[in-house]
C-alpha cells in the first residue's frame, strides 16, 4: 500500500514483486559472523590449524559489522580487518603454526589470539 502511495502506477506495473526487508536480529548477525568464520576455520584447517573463537570475540565482531542501514555488508569487512589480517601478521611472524589450535577471544582492546593448550593422553 505504501508503495501505490508513493509511485506512479507505470512504475508500479513494472514491477514484478515487491520484497520487504527486516531488519535483523543479534542472533542473525551471530549467525552470519558463525559462518564466515567457519570459512576461515575451513582455510585454516587445509594448513593443519584449529581455530576456536569466544562468544565474547563473536559478538564483538557482529557488533562491529552491522549496519542498521547495510545489514551485515560491512560484516565481512569487519571480520577480515579485526579477525584475518592481524591471525595472518601472527602465523607470519611464527607465533602459530601446523599443529597448532588457535583460540580468538576479546577485551578491551580488540581481538587476542592465543595458543589452546593440547590435551595429552596419559
Amino acid at each position: 500500500e505504501t508503495v501505490r502511495q508513493n509511485f506512479r502506477p507505470e512504475f508500479i506495473n513494472r514491477l514484478d514483486e515487491i520484497v520487504v526487508f527486516h531488519p535483523l536480529a543479534s542472533e542473525q548477525i551471530r549467525a552470519i559472523a558463525r559462518i564466515q568464520i567457519d570459512y576461515l576455520h575451513e582455510r585454516l584447517s587445509e594448513h593443519d590449524m584449529g581455530l576456536v573463537i569466544t562468544d565474547t570475540a563473536l559478538d564483538r565482531l557482529g557488533e562491529a559489522g552491522f549496519d542498521p542501514v547495510y545489514g551485515a555488508r560491512p560484516l565481512k569487512r569487519a571480520i577480515r580487518q579485526q579477525l584475518e589480517n592481524p591471525l595472518a601478521q601472527e602465523i607470519l611472524a611464527g607465533r602459530f603454526g601446523p599443529g597448532d589450535t588457535i583460540e580468538v577471544d576479546s577485551t578491551d582492546e580488540g581481538l587476542t589470539f592465543t595458543k589452546r593448550k593440547q590435551v595429552t593422553a596419559a
